[in-house]
């Protein structure tokens, strides 16, 4: 009604002439008629005014235990259903503001000033109710925590909102709102001191329960609405959810949007984190630490910790409903990391700054890791197989693995063969070993590896903590974690190491060798010695050629320093050097690992095996089918050569060059730039000739000169043309005749001038190297102006010799460049991974044929046949055949056609 009735009109009049004894005796005969009043008021103004008599005159005469029947439940609604149509109209109105409708204005004017009353009444209401009892029974109000939310919660949304509803005009309603807002603010603070005290143990509990969880869930909401307008709201009111979840816990943790809360949690984390490194970022660049900018810093780092701490206790109050959570807690993990240093993608902050942010935000969010290391869901999000991350999320995955790593030990065996044992049965998600992880992780790292980023080091005995770098830091954790592991992970992380070690990635591949040679030598002296056999079986039975065996080459030669004497006599005796067979070994391999008598003799035998086989090589009709064997031969004497030199007799000396020659003189240029396996074999006698230098006559060292021209200008691959440069580095110890050292030295200042002139940083660098030691020790000093060719050249070799550099790349430009690179790395891993998948679908492989038992013994028996026949073939090709063979073929002739007429 526009205008009230006489009759009311004068009861309010009435009313507020009366004191608190007259309103307690008049309460029976006057709340129903003033109920009645506020029931049926449409006006904005006259409603608030009803309710404010109401709240003021008679609420504080009306018993707790009647207070839901005979107030809150008649009052509270109409409230609330005017408060939407208010804040509706607010809305739709102020979208039509112009600067000429000054009606217009003094009406929402008008609006705020009664949502502003409204309030202060609900206020009133609160506060009353506060200081009636110190415990409140839920049942009693049960209808006003929803209304009072509710009422909140959009009022604050309406604040956050009014900058794009009011927009040019907000400056005439700003003091109005500001009003509200801190009417709101009080409201909310009151009702959150109210709920503190309720007691829900008389309510019925399905009410109860209904009745707290729509308060959780409209806090949470109201959360979200107040998270860019005032920190500490947003902070008090994230505890006092946090608070009244666990107060309540028995009694709704199964009806609690868990996920939801999470979330929230999660994205306030995110938000504020970033707001402190903004603020850090700030100060570093403006190179000054205003006191203000200083103070908001460190209360944005205390923000951070409030919800770490929130977070870390919710999670540990409801670790059993964090299924559908694990996911986000990993990603909010990764997001933290990755924009903290040292990451490249962190933001530049001082180094005090990133101190006071590790100990007071990072700190606090440490207690969150163990209390997720039980939960499978957690387990599977940081372990599966194809984990699919932005390039600058991988180092955080690391440091995250790495956390794990410390922190399992600690637990009970069932978290830890969780974590290690990855995946067993086909219904479970697909994941792979915690060790396995972590090599897949530090893949995607080459910028952090290659930079390289420090981490906080280990402290030493009696010496301060230093940083070290992330392959160190790995490193130490890694073999920290392989001594607590159980034995019976042990064959899933040797099978993880040996699928790194042979791996494309050399560095991560170092890193598994490092590793298993500290279980080496942390385990006993028969398990090194059964890991070296085993490595040593696997090189023979694999390849020569191909790059996997050196890398098991590389593990072995480090196993073989391990050993114990006695040990390495039983290898020598398993694989015995004199035999030819594990030439294909014994060129991996470091003759300094033995004692030197053991050493001198195998030195002997590999070289007395190796020239036997080159030998033999040599003399073969069918070289470039039998050159592995004899690559293998010559690479064992190299390996000879350059780790126990000394124990190479002149004799062999002198018979190696004398193989050398003979391998030149069979040389054609075309050939062995066309054939890789001849390439290798050049390349090894080229650093076998670098060892016996001093025996190379002048016309030997022309043909060698000119035959490495030759190549020159066929533009060799790289590991030629070192090669090459390993041999020139040796040309210095010589002394060319006069009559020879026209050709010889015209050649040599040729190629040392073509190789330092190189594009390529790899073998310029080389060159560089080799041309130095060649000027340092030659005799022949009037070579060395011929081989710098250009004024370049001169001055490339002079700033090589002062040790000079060029402009240093600053430490921001060099982090940009290492992401860029990441990024790089990252995209094609996911175009060959996408290129395999594809080829995998659309190439199934070809059913095998399934046999029966007797075809099985047909197949075997005519293999075997088979495999008899080429052998003879291949020794016809070798030398004249025996007399009587003629006979015995002419007799398996007569026995294959008996057999072909038996299956027609």
């Amino acid at each position: 009604m526009a205008q009230a009735e006489p009759e009311a009109a004068s009861l309010l009049k009435e009313v507020e002439g009366w004191g608190p004894e007259l309103c307690r005796r008049q309460l029976p005969a006057a709340l129903p008629r003033l109920l009645s009043m506020y029931q049926v008021s449409d006006n904005w103004t006259e409603h608030v005014y009803v309710l404010r008599i109401l709240a003021e005159r008679f609420l504080p005469h009306i018993n707790l235990s009647e207070l839901e029947q005979a107030f809150l439940s008649k009052v509270l609604p109409k409230a609330v259903q005017w408060f939407d149509l208010l804040i509706c109209e607010l809305s739709s109105q102020a979208k039509e503001l112009t600067n000429e409708n000054a009606e217009l204005h003094m009406t929402l004017r008008s609006h705020l000033k009664s949502v502003v009353q409204l309030m202060e009444v609900l206020r009133g209401c609160v506060q009353h109710i506060c200081t009636m009892q110190e415990t409140v029974a839920l049942e009693h109000i049960h209808s006003l925590p929803s209304s009072v939310l509710h009422v909140i919660k959009n009022t604050f949304i309406y604040c956050k909102d009014s900058e794009s509803l009011y927009s040019d005009h907000l400056h005439l309603f700003a003091d109005l709102l500001q009003s509200l807002f801190k009417e709101t603010y009080s409201l909310q603070k009151q009702l959150m001191e109210l709920l503190d005290m309720i007691s829900v143990d008389s309510c019925v509990a399905e009410d109860g329960t209904a009745i707290m969880v729509s308060v959780i869930h409209t806090v949470l909401e109201i959360c979200s609405a107040i998270s860019i307008i005032d920190h500490a709201l947003h902070a008090n009111t994230w505890k006092f959810l946090i608070r009244q979840s666990t107060k309540h816990k028995s009694l709704i943790k199964n009806s609690l949007k868990h996920a939801a809360i999470l979330s929230g949690l999660c994205e306030s984390i995110l938000f504020s984190f970033q707001s402190c490194l903004l603020l850090a970022e700030q100060m570093k660049q403006s190179g000054t630490q205003e006191n203000v900018d200083y103070k908001v810093f460190q209360r944005t780092i205390k923000l951070c910790r409030f919800f770490a701490v929130s977070l870390v206790h919710y999670t540990k109050e409801f670790t059993p409903f964090l299924v559908d959570s694990c996911s986000q807690l990993h990603q909010t993990y990764l997001q933290i990391y990755s924009k903290f240093p040292p990451s490249l993608h962190a933001a530049v902050i001082s180094e005090a700054h990133r101190d006071e942010i590790a100990k007071g935000f990072l700190g606090a969010l440490e207690p969150l890791l163990p209390s997720l290391l039980p939960l499978r869901p957690f387990v599977e999000a940081v372990l599966i197989k194809d984990l699919a991350l932005s390039p600058e999320l991988h180092f955080a995955q690391c440091r995250l693995l790495l956390s794990v790593m410390d922190m399992l030990p600690s637990q009970p065996q069932e978290v830890q063969a969780l974590w290690n044992t990855g995946s067993h049965f086909p219904e479970d998600a697909l994941r792979v070993p915690l060790f396995t992880a972590l090599f897949l992780s530090l893949q995607q790292c080459s910028g952090e590896l290659s930079l390289p980023v420090f981490l906080p080091g280990v402290m030493a005995a009696g010496q301060a903590e230093s940083s070290v770098t992330l392959y160190r830091y790995v490193c130490i954790h890694l073999c920290a974690f392989v001594t607590s592991l159980s034995v019976s992970h042990f064959p899933l992380l040797e099978r993880s190491l040996l699928e790194t070690i042979l791996s494309s990635n050399m560095i991560i591949g170092l890193l598994a060798m490092d590793v298993w040679c500290f279980i080496a030598r942390y385990g006993t002296a028969d398990l090194c010695a059964h890991h070296a056999v085993t490595m040593a079986s696997l090189i023979r039975a694999c390849p020569a050629e191909h790059y996997r065996v050196s890398l098991l080459g590389i593990l072995l030669r480090r196993l073989l320093f391990l050993m114990t004497p006695h040990h390495q006599v039983e290898f020598i005796q398993r694989f015995p050097p004199k035999e030819v067979e594990n030439l294909v070994l014994w060129q991996h391999l470091s003759l300094k690992a033995l004692m030197a008598p053991l050493r001198k003799q195998v030195a002997h035998e590999v070289f007395a095996a190796g020239l036997a086989q080159c030998k033999e090589w040599l003399s073969s009709k069918r070289p470039l089918e039998e050159l592995p064997q004899g690559n293998a031969a010559l690479s064992a004497m190299l390996s000879v050569c350059q780790t126990a030199g000394e124990t190479v007799e002149v004799g062999q000396q002198m018979a190696l060059v004398r193989a050398a020659g003979q391998l030149l003189a069979v040389a054609n240029i075309t050939q062995v730039f066309s054939q890789p396996c001849l390439q290798q074999a050049f390349c090894s006698m080229f650093r076998l000739l670098e060892h016996c230098i001093r025996m190379v006559e002048s016309p030997m060292l022309i043909q060698v000169l000119t035959l490495q021209n030759s190549l020159l200008q066929l533009n060799p691959p790289d590991h030629v043309l070192l090669a090459i440069l390993d041999f020139l580095s040796s040309m210095g110890k010589l002394f060319i005749s006069p009559d020879y050292q026209v050709q010889v030295l015209s050649k040599l200042s040729c190629l040392f001038a073509s190789l330092l002139a190189s594009s390529s940083w790899l073998i310029h660098q080389h060159a560089l190297e080799a041309f130095i030691q060649f000027a340092e020790e030659t005799s022949h000093e009037d070579t060395i102006p011929q081989c710098l060719s250009s004024e370049e050249t001169k001055s490339k070799v002079v700033c090589f010799l002062s040790k000079g550099c060029r402009a240093e790349e600053t430490t921001e430009a060099r982090a940009e460049r290492m992401k860029e690179e990441n990024g790089l790395f990252h995209r094609l891993l996911v175009e060959a991974r996408a290129k395999r998948q594809k080829t995998e679908v659309l190439e199934s492989s070809p059913k095998r044929t399934c046999y029966s038992l007797s075809e099985r013994q047909y197949e075997s028996a005519i293999g075997s046949a088979a495999g008899a026949l080429e052998a003879v073939r291949l020794l016809l090709q070798k030398g004249p055949p025996p007399i009587w063979l003629a006979k015995k073929l002419e007799a398996l002739q007569t026995t294959l056609n008996s057999l072909m007429d038996s299956t027609r």
